[in-house]
């Protein structure tokens, strides 16, 4: 470098606010169309007044256009004084999608809820019998990466989701395409990445603002709503 630091630009990204995929009833509610509940509205309340206490400006946000992150979005530049940003949608960056969760045999439920989430994931590897990993990084990581190559931001806000966050994450880490399945993403979780043309530096995952040490947290998300499904199903998997 001869002496001179990198440039580099911050972005701040973010997964959506709690929601629940599921009525009392456990009639499940469509993915793309489910709402942040009332735990999810005061997540992202939090992150919103925690941007506005450390003085953090945006000049981009990009969501990926599914309500719970536009909710999440609008409510986080609310409670941080910058609700006049606009919001950019890339649907690219939808969250991997589940197939139908009625089409699963009983004795492969835990394996479609978990599997893609373990370890170094196979990009073969399907959600809930839906979406390969594979098929969402071929559409994810261009659209990530047309957003690094743009110059016209400093500080970017970006609010997804679980699925799609770890994507981004294990290709800033690793520095090439991989899925890095067991970092966690809490809901309305922060993490945070410096690029420059040269490189990318992780500082921060999964940053929970309501919960910083994660104190009331064991499972997964996907382990919870594993639970909660057979809850309602009123029946288990067959090992």
């Amino acid at each position: 470098m001869s002496g001179t630091l990198p440039r580099r630009r911050r972005i701040y990204l973010m997964r959506h606010g709690s929601v629940d995929y599921f009525l009392a009833d456990g009639t499940p509610v469509a993915p793309d169309t489910v709402p942040l509940n009332e735990t999810g509205r005061q997540q992202a309340d939090a992150a919103g007044e925690l941007f506005k206490a450390a003085g953090v400006r945006f000049d981009r946000v990009v969501v990926s256009g599914l309500p719970r992150t536009v909710e999440t979005a609008s409510r986080v530049l609310a409670a941080a004084g910058q609700a006049q940003l606009p919001l950019v949608q890339e649907p690219r960056l939808q969250e991997i999608r589940g197939g139908r969760l009625s089409d699963i045999p009983k004795e492969q439920l835990r394996g479609a809820f978990l599997g893609a989430f373990q370890g170094t994931v196979d990009e073969s590897s399907r959600f809930l019998g839906g979406e390969s990993i594979g098929e969402m990084q071929d559409r994810a990581l261009p659209a990530f990466q047309e957003l690094l190559r743009d110059e016209g931001w400093q500080q970017l806000l970006l609010v997804l989701h679980g699925g799609v966050n770890r994507a981004l994450l294990s290709y800033a880490l690793a520095g090439q395409r991989c899925f890095l399945g067991r970092m966690e993403q809490a809901p309305a979780c922060i993490n945070v990445m410096d690029i420059s043309s040269e490189d990318m530096v992780v500082r921060g995952i999964n940053l929970a603002p309501t919960q910083w040490l994660h104190e009331r947290e064991r499972y997964t998300t996907m382990e919870k709503l594993l639970a909660q499904y057979l809850r309602m199903e009123g029946s288990t998997p067959r090992s």
